[in-house]
Protein backbone atom coordinates (compact mmCIF):
# COMPACT_ATOMS: atom_id res chain seq x y z
CA UNK A 1 0.00 0.00 0.00
CA UNK A 2 -0.32 2.09 -2.14
CA UNK A 3 -0.56 -1.10 -4.51
CA UNK A 4 0.84 -0.39 -8.40
CA UNK A 5 -2.80 -0.24 -9.68
CA UNK A 6 -4.35 2.34 -6.42
CA UNK A 7 -4.67 6.02 -7.82
CA UNK A 8 -2.32 8.32 -6.63
CA UNK A 9 -2.55 12.34 -6.85
CA UNK A 10 0.67 14.68 -7.47
CA UNK A 11 -0.81 18.47 -6.33
CA UNK A 12 1.27 21.07 -8.36
CA UNK A 13 0.67 24.72 -6.65
CA UNK A 14 1.32 27.07 -9.66
CA UNK A 15 1.58 30.98 -9.35
CA UNK A 16 2.42 32.69 -12.80
CA UNK A 17 3.64 29.49 -14.19
CA UNK A 18 3.10 30.56 -17.67
CA UNK A 19 6.15 31.11 -19.00
CA UNK A 20 8.14 28.08 -16.78
CA UNK A 21 5.61 25.13 -16.17
CA UNK A 22 7.33 22.55 -18.40
CA UNK A 23 4.19 21.15 -20.51
CA UNK A 24 5.87 18.40 -22.47
CA UNK A 25 7.09 16.84 -19.71
CA UNK A 26 4.22 16.86 -17.83
CA UNK A 27 2.90 15.32 -20.82
CA UNK A 28 5.26 12.98 -21.84
CA UNK A 29 4.72 11.56 -17.92
CA UNK A 30 0.89 11.16 -19.02
CA UNK A 31 1.59 9.21 -21.76
CA UNK A 32 4.19 7.19 -21.12
CA UNK A 33 4.79 6.88 -16.87
CA UNK A 34 3.08 5.29 -14.41
CA UNK A 35 -1.15 5.32 -15.28
CA UNK A 36 -2.01 5.22 -11.35
CA UNK A 37 -0.30 8.60 -11.10
CA UNK A 38 -2.76 11.70 -12.07
CA UNK A 39 -2.46 15.14 -11.14
CA UNK A 40 -4.04 18.34 -8.97
CA UNK A 41 -3.08 21.74 -10.38
CA UNK A 42 -4.11 24.40 -8.50
CA UNK A 43 -3.98 28.04 -9.49
CA UNK A 44 -2.43 30.32 -6.54
CA UNK A 45 -4.34 33.28 -7.60
CA UNK A 46 -2.23 33.77 -10.77
CA UNK A 47 -1.71 37.28 -12.93
CA UNK A 48 -0.68 35.87 -16.16
CA UNK A 49 -2.47 33.17 -18.25
CA UNK A 50 -1.71 30.30 -16.08
CA UNK A 51 -5.12 29.47 -15.07
CA UNK A 52 -5.83 29.17 -19.09
CA UNK A 53 -2.81 27.22 -19.83
CA UNK A 54 -3.44 24.92 -17.18
CA UNK A 55 -7.77 24.79 -18.22
CA UNK A 56 -6.19 23.58 -21.48
CA UNK A 57 -4.23 20.76 -20.24
CA UNK A 58 -6.41 19.58 -18.17
CA UNK A 59 -9.13 19.35 -21.41
CA UNK A 60 -6.36 17.25 -22.99
CA UNK A 61 -6.14 14.29 -20.15
CA UNK A 62 -9.21 15.25 -18.05
CA UNK A 63 -8.88 11.15 -16.62
CA UNK A 64 -5.28 12.45 -15.53
CA UNK A 65 -5.34 16.05 -14.84
CA UNK A 66 -7.44 18.28 -12.77
CA UNK A 67 -7.05 22.08 -11.85
CA UNK A 68 -8.13 23.80 -8.54
CA UNK A 69 -8.43 27.63 -9.28
CA UNK A 70 -8.19 29.51 -5.61
CA UNK A 71 -9.32 32.91 -7.18
CA UNK A 72 -6.58 34.79 -5.39
CA UNK A 73 -2.94 34.23 -4.29
CA UNK A 74 -2.66 32.46 -0.58
CA UNK A 75 1.10 31.53 -1.13
CA UNK A 76 2.54 28.42 -1.85
CA UNK A 77 1.95 26.40 1.42
CA UNK A 78 -2.05 27.13 1.48
CA UNK A 79 -2.11 26.32 -2.58
CA UNK A 80 -0.40 22.94 -1.32
CA UNK A 81 -2.82 22.54 1.63
CA UNK A 82 -5.88 22.91 -0.07
CA UNK A 83 -4.56 20.96 -3.14
CA UNK A 84 -4.18 17.92 -0.93
CA UNK A 85 -7.23 18.47 0.71
CA UNK A 86 -9.11 18.07 -2.60
CA UNK A 87 -6.98 15.12 -3.78
CA UNK A 88 -7.88 13.37 -0.92
CA UNK A 89 -11.67 13.74 -1.51
CA UNK A 90 -10.67 11.02 -4.38
CA UNK A 91 -9.69 9.01 -1.92
CA UNK A 92 -6.73 7.94 -3.23
CA UNK A 93 -3.65 5.71 -1.88
CA UNK A 94 -1.21 8.22 -1.69
CA UNK A 95 -0.80 12.22 -2.15
CA UNK A 96 2.03 14.19 -2.97
CA UNK A 97 3.22 17.52 -4.11
CA UNK A 98 5.92 18.71 -6.70
CA UNK A 99 7.28 22.14 -7.63
CA UNK A 100 6.12 23.52 -10.81
CA UNK A 101 9.03 23.83 -11.72
CA UNK A 102 10.04 20.22 -12.24
CA UNK A 103 13.68 21.22 -11.10
CA UNK A 104 12.71 17.29 -9.68
CA UNK A 105 11.64 15.49 -12.48
CA UNK A 106 8.37 13.27 -12.58
CA UNK A 107 9.98 10.53 -13.25
CA UNK A 108 11.54 10.50 -9.52
CA UNK A 109 7.96 9.87 -8.33
CA UNK A 110 7.97 5.86 -8.30
CA UNK A 111 11.02 5.84 -5.99
CA UNK A 112 9.36 8.02 -3.73
CA UNK A 113 6.23 6.18 -3.79
CA UNK A 114 8.31 2.60 -3.77
CA UNK A 115 9.24 3.61 -0.35
CA UNK A 116 5.39 3.94 0.48
CA UNK A 117 5.00 0.13 -1.00
CA UNK A 118 7.77 -1.43 1.13
CA UNK A 119 8.28 0.56 3.97
CA UNK A 120 4.55 0.28 5.61
CA UNK A 121 5.61 2.22 8.48
CA UNK A 122 6.64 4.84 6.45
CA UNK A 123 3.61 8.20 5.96
CA UNK A 124 5.79 10.65 4.61
CA UNK A 125 8.72 10.41 1.93
CA UNK A 126 10.63 13.18 1.13
CA UNK A 127 13.14 13.69 -2.13
CA UNK A 128 16.96 15.16 -0.89
CA UNK A 129 19.18 17.06 -2.72
CA UNK A 130 22.15 14.99 -2.39
CA UNK A 131 25.30 15.24 -4.00
CA UNK A 132 26.76 11.60 -5.09
CA UNK A 133 28.89 9.85 -7.11
CA UNK A 134 26.30 9.03 -10.30
CA UNK A 135 23.78 11.51 -9.49
CA UNK A 136 23.36 14.55 -11.24
CA UNK A 137 22.29 17.67 -8.84
CA UNK A 138 23.26 20.69 -9.92
CA UNK A 139 22.49 23.88 -7.49
CA UNK A 140 24.11 27.41 -7.68
CA UNK A 141 26.32 27.13 -4.82
CA UNK A 142 25.37 30.26 -2.92
CA UNK A 143 21.95 28.35 -3.13
CA UNK A 144 24.15 25.19 -2.06
CA UNK A 145 25.26 26.54 1.13
CA UNK A 146 22.58 28.57 2.35
CA UNK A 147 20.47 26.00 2.06
CA UNK A 148 23.14 23.36 4.39
CA UNK A 149 23.19 26.26 6.85
CA UNK A 150 19.32 26.54 6.90
CA UNK A 151 19.24 22.55 7.04
CA UNK A 152 21.71 22.57 9.87
CA UNK A 153 18.86 25.20 11.87
CA UNK A 154 15.84 23.14 10.80
CA UNK A 155 17.75 19.78 12.01
CA UNK A 156 18.33 21.84 15.87
CA UNK A 157 14.21 22.92 15.71
CA UNK A 158 12.98 19.77 14.63
CA UNK A 159 15.89 17.36 16.76
CA UNK A 160 15.46 14.81 13.81
CA UNK A 161 18.72 14.61 11.64
CA UNK A 162 16.92 16.10 8.55
CA UNK A 163 18.96 16.82 5.43
CA UNK A 164 16.82 18.37 3.05
CA UNK A 165 13.15 19.48 4.50
CA UNK A 166 12.67 22.00 1.54
CA UNK A 167 13.16 19.82 -1.28
CA UNK A 168 9.79 20.22 -3.39
CA UNK A 169 9.06 16.60 -4.19
CA UNK A 170 7.49 14.17 -1.40
CA UNK A 171 4.69 11.83 -1.15
CA UNK A 172 2.30 11.13 1.43
CA UNK A 173 0.42 8.17 2.26
CA UNK A 174 -3.38 9.10 2.39
CA UNK A 175 -4.53 8.16 5.93
CA UNK A 176 -6.55 9.87 8.60
CA UNK A 177 -3.04 11.65 9.58
CA UNK A 178 -2.56 13.15 6.69
CA UNK A 179 -5.94 15.05 6.74
CA UNK A 180 -5.43 15.81 10.26
CA UNK A 181 -1.50 17.28 9.16
CA UNK A 182 -3.73 19.26 6.31
CA UNK A 183 -6.41 20.07 8.54
CA UNK A 184 -5.51 23.90 9.12
CA UNK A 185 -3.05 26.90 7.62
CA UNK A 186 0.26 26.62 8.07
CA UNK A 187 1.41 29.41 10.56
CA UNK A 188 5.09 28.84 8.57
CA UNK A 189 5.08 31.16 4.86
CA UNK A 190 8.81 29.77 4.01
CA UNK A 191 9.05 26.97 5.92
CA UNK A 192 5.43 24.83 5.89
CA UNK A 193 7.78 22.14 4.41
CA UNK A 194 8.92 22.01 8.11
CA UNK A 195 5.84 22.58 9.93
CA UNK A 196 4.56 19.61 7.98
CA UNK A 197 7.03 17.56 9.81
CA UNK A 198 6.63 19.10 13.35
CA UNK A 199 2.56 18.16 13.10
CA UNK A 200 3.69 14.51 11.70
CA UNK A 201 6.19 14.18 14.87
CA UNK A 202 3.22 15.28 17.13
CA UNK A 203 0.61 12.83 15.89
CA UNK A 204 3.46 10.24 15.98
CA UNK A 205 3.92 10.68 19.73
CA UNK A 206 0.50 10.86 20.07
CA UNK A 207 -0.04 7.18 18.73
CA UNK A 208 -0.20 3.88 21.09
CA UNK A 209 2.47 3.01 21.72
CA UNK A 210 4.22 6.30 19.99
CA UNK A 211 5.90 5.61 16.93
CA UNK A 212 9.53 7.64 16.22
CA UNK A 213 9.47 10.19 13.33
CA UNK A 214 13.02 8.11 12.49
CA UNK A 215 10.41 5.65 11.24
CA UNK A 216 7.82 6.90 9.79
CA UNK A 217 9.59 10.03 8.13
CA UNK A 218 11.77 9.02 5.04
CA UNK A 219 14.30 11.14 3.22
CA UNK A 220 14.83 9.33 -0.47
CA UNK A 221 18.08 10.56 -2.49
CA UNK A 222 17.38 11.93 -5.75
CA UNK A 223 18.78 10.61 -9.23
CA UNK A 224 17.97 14.24 -10.98
CA UNK A 225 17.88 17.63 -10.05
CA UNK A 226 18.25 20.67 -12.13
CA UNK A 227 17.93 24.21 -10.86
CA UNK A 228 16.06 26.50 -12.92
CA UNK A 229 15.60 29.38 -13.72
CA UNK A 230 13.37 32.42 -12.88
CA UNK A 231 12.78 31.20 -8.90
CA UNK A 232 10.98 33.33 -6.73
CA UNK A 233 13.02 32.45 -4.04
CA UNK A 234 15.83 35.35 -3.33
CA UNK A 235 18.42 35.89 -0.73
CA UNK A 236 16.63 37.58 1.75
CA UNK A 237 14.00 35.01 1.58
CA UNK A 238 16.26 33.08 3.86
CA UNK A 239 16.36 35.35 6.97
CA UNK A 240 13.00 35.41 6.76
CA UNK A 241 12.91 31.61 7.08
CA UNK A 242 15.20 32.18 10.20
CA UNK A 243 12.52 34.20 11.77
CA UNK A 244 9.69 31.29 10.71
CA UNK A 245 12.36 28.91 12.60
CA UNK A 246 11.74 30.69 15.95
CA UNK A 247 8.18 31.12 15.62
CA UNK A 248 7.97 27.20 14.73
CA UNK A 249 9.59 26.59 17.75
CA UNK A 250 7.96 28.40 19.95
CA UNK A 251 4.72 27.03 18.60
CA UNK A 252 5.44 23.08 18.22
Amino acid sequence: MPAKDQPVIIVIPCYNEQQRLPVESLLALLEAGPPEVGFLLVDDGSQDGTLALLEGLARQRPQRLRVLALGRNQGKGEAVRRGVLAALEAAPAAVGFWDADLAAPLEEIPALLAVLRQRPRVAMVMGARVQLLGRRIHRRPWRHYLGRVGASLISLLLRLPVYDSQCGAKVFRADQRLSQVFARPFLARWLFDVEIILRYSRLFQAQSPPVSPLEAIYEQPLSSWCEIGGSKVRPGDYLRALGECYRLWKSY
